[in-house]
C-alpha cells in the first residue's frame, strides 16, 4: 500500500513537474550582449548583483525548460537512449533547483542563489560527452541504415542544444565570477577587456603541439602573425578552445600526410587581423586538404576523421579540458562558439594541397545571444 502511494505521489508529482516545464519552455527568453554584460558587471556592486540574480532566477528556468522539453521529443529513439535519458534527468533536476529557490530580495539571498547555479553548473559538466554517446548508441543501433540526411533533424537539434548550453553557462559563469574578490587585471567575469588575440593563440597552439607531441612524438612549428599587442573585449576561455580546436586538427592533418617524409614538416600558420568590424583569425595548413565531398560533413556532429575515444565503459568522469579531441564535436562546437557573439567560422580546403579556417569574431560585442 505505502509502495503504490509513494509510487503515485511520484507520478503526480512527475505531471505536475512536466506541466510547470511546458509552462515555463513557453515563456519567452532574453538575450543579452557582450558589450552589456561588460558594462553591467564592470560595477559589480550588492545592487547590481541582486539585479542580475534576480534576472537569472527567471531567465535560466525559461532556458533550462526549453531544452528538457526537447530532450523529450528526439527523432529515431534518441530520447530514449540512456545517456540521453541521463541528460534529461540533469536538466530537471536543474529546473527543480531553479524553481524551489525562493525570491531573491537581499544579498544573503543572492550569495545563495550564486552557489545553487554553480552547483548546476558542475552538474551539467559532461553534458556533450553524454549526448555525444546518446547519439553513438543511436548509431549503432541504426548501423549501415545510418543516412546523412535523415540525421539532419538531431544536427539542427545537437545546434540549438549546445548553443543554448553555451548561452546558459555563459550567464552563470559570469555570475558566479563577479564574485571574484581578485579579478584578474582588465577582467569582468569571463570576459577580458584587452584580450590580446595573438598571446591566446599561442597557448592554444602551446597546448595543441603538447597534445601532438605526446600522440605522435614530434610536432609540426606554428608561426604565429599579428601585433601581440592588439587588444579587444571577448571571453579568452572561448577563443582558447575554438583556436585550440583548429590548431589541433591542423596540426594532426600535417603530421599524418608527412609523417613517412624526411624533410621537416611545414608549419602550421596563423594570422590575425584586425578589422573594423571583425577580428580575423586564419588558422592554415599544409596537410594535404579535405576532398570537396567531405566538407559539408566536418561540420555535423555524427562523422569524425579521428579515431573514438569515446566508448560506452570510458570514464566520463574528466572535465571539458581535452574531451573535443577526436569524436567530431570540434569543429561544430568552436562554429557555436563562434556564433554566440556575433562571429563565424568556415574551413576553405584545397584538395591535395592544405586547409585555411577562417575564424571571425565580432570586434563590436553588440549582437544579441543567439537564442534557440
Amino acid at each position: 500500500m505505502v509502495v503504490m502511494a509513494a509510487k503515485k505521489a511520484c507520478e503526480i508529482m512527475s505531471k505536475s513537474m512536466f506541466e510547470e516545464v511546458q509552462r515555463w519552455g513557453c515563456m519567452k527568453q532574453t538575450g543579452v550582449s557582450l558589450r552589456y554584460m561588460m558594462e553591467f558587471g564592470s560595477v559589480p556592486t550588492e545592487r547590481n548583483l541582486l539585479i542580475a540574480a534576480q534576472f537569472l532566477h527567471k531567465e535560466l528556468p525559461i532556458r533550462i525548460a526549453r531544452r528538457a522539453i526537447e530532450l523529450e521529443t528526439l527523432p529515431y529513439g534518441l530520447s530514449e537512449k540512456p545517456a540521453v535519458l541521463k541528460v534529461r534527468d540533469w536538466y530537471l533536476d536543474s529546473f527543480r533547483d531553479m524553481r524551489s529557490f525562493p525570491e531573491i530580495k537581499g544579498t544573503n539571498d543572492e550569495k545563495e542563489f550564486t552557489q545553487m547555479i554553480k552547483a548546476i553548473k558542475v552538474r551539467h559538466n559532461n553534458v556533450v560527452p553524454m549526448m555525444a554517446l546518446g547519439v553513438q548508441q543511436l548509431k549503432k543501433e541504426l548501423g549501415p541504415k545510418i543516412v546523412h540526411e535523415d540525421l539532419d533533424e538531431i544536427h539542427q537539434f545537437l545546434d540549438r542544444f549546445y548553443m543554448s548550453r553555451i548561452g546558459i553557462r555563459m550567464l552563470i559563469g559570469q555570475h558566479v565570477e563577479l564574485h571574484n574578490p581578485n579579478p584578474p587585471p582588465h577582467c569582468v567575469g569571463y570576459i577580458h577587456t584587452k584580450m590580446s588575440p595573438v598571446e591566446v593563440a599561442q597557448n592554444a597552439s602551446d597546448d595543441a603541439r603538447a597534445i601532438c607531441l605526446r600522440e605522435y612524438g614530434s610536432a609540426p612549428a606554428v608561426t604565429i602573425y599579428g601585433d601581440p599587442n592588439f587588444t579587444f573585449p571577448y571571453v579568452p576561455s572561448h577563443l582558447q578552445l575554438m583556436v585550440f580546436e583548429l590548431v589541433k586538427n591542423s596540426l594532426r592533418a600535417v603530421q599524418e600526410r608527412h609523417m613517412d617524409s624526411d624533410k621537416v614538416s611545414p608549419p602550421v600558420r596563423i594570422i590575425v587581423a584586425d578589422g573594423i568590424e571583425d577580428v580575423t583569425i586564419k588558422v592554415s595548413d599544409e596537410g594535404g586538404g579535405i576532398a570537396r565531398s567531405g566538407l559539408p560533413k566536418i561540420f555535423t556532429y555524427l562523422y569524425s576523421t579521428a579515431r573514438n575515444p569515446l566508448d560506452e565503459d570510458s570514464d566520463l568522469g574528466t572535465g571539458e579540458a581535452v574531451i573535443m579531441a577526436g569524436y567530431g564535436y570540434g569543429l561544430p562546437i568552436s562554429r557555436l562558439y563562434a556564433r554566440y557573439f556575433g562571429g563565424d567560422l568556415q574551413i576553405i580546403s584545397m584538395e591535395g594541397y592544405g586547409t585555411d579556417a577562417y575564424l571571425h569574431l565580432s570586434r563590436l560585442g553588440d549582437s544579441q545571444e543567439p537564442l534557440p
